[in-house]
């Protein structure tokens, strides 16, 4: 039996900011209206995140929404990486920029909204902020690809363990696999940053 919680419909986002030397994004996949008028969304963002410290500072930001025509490599382009190591945009050429400063990907997406931040808060883990929207643009009619879809079209399929009858944990995210017979409460995975909550029990 699956977890419940992996029955909510997320979407899927790039999130950029740039921390005034360099640009930074990463994948994230909670955005929401909050209102229209005016028109404001809210992000939560994992405070591992290199984008989030960048945010924080500069209060500003760009989501583009990533479409059923993304690759699995704009996945691992933008979330299997920490920007504190490398220059994302360094050999991503696909961008707009937007007018509070930050990057919009172009590619694999259908769409980017620009927002300035005007309050956060901090619920452990993440930091959900709230921005007013400054742009936003259609880039596309692509479908926007949810969480579900990614699941089942782009992430490429992890083979099972190859050791019979031995007890791994799987990454729901990103397939990365942790050995043992119990997971950690606090285990954190070193590719995409979910926790414990997004693995999954397998025995091959």
């Amino acid at each position: 039996m699956s977890n419940p919680m992996f029955n909510i419909s997320y979407g899927l986002y790039v999130l950029t900011a740039n921390d005034g030397q360099k640009d930074n994004g990463c994948i994230i996949n909670t955005v929401t209206q909050v209102t229209s008028d005016p028109n404001q969304i809210t992000i939560a963002v994992n405070k591992g995140n290199y984008t989030h410290d960048i945010i924080l500072d500069t209060k500003a930001f760009t989501v583009s929404v990533i479409s059923e025509a993304a690759d699995f490599e704009l996945f691992k382009h933008f979330g299997f990486r920490s920007g504190r190591d490398v220059d994302k945009f360094a050999d991503f050429p696909a961008i707009e920029c937007t007018s509070n400063g930050t990057l919009a990907v172009t590619k694999g997406t259908n769409a980017y909204i620009a927002g300035r931040v005007t309050k956060t808060w901090d619920v452990g883990t993440h930091t959900v902020f709230l921005a007013d929207v400054v742009e936003l643009k259609t880039l596309t009619d692509v479908k926007s690809a949810t969480y579900s879809y990614y699941q089942e079209h782009i992430k490429p399929r992890t083979p099972a363990p190859s050791t019979k009858g031995k007890a791994v944990w799987r990454c729901t995210v990103c397939g990365y696999i942790y050995e043992g017979e119990e997971l950690p409460e606090d285990f954190v995975c070193p590719l995409c940053k979910h926790g414990a909550a997004d693995f999954e029990k397998v025995v091959s």
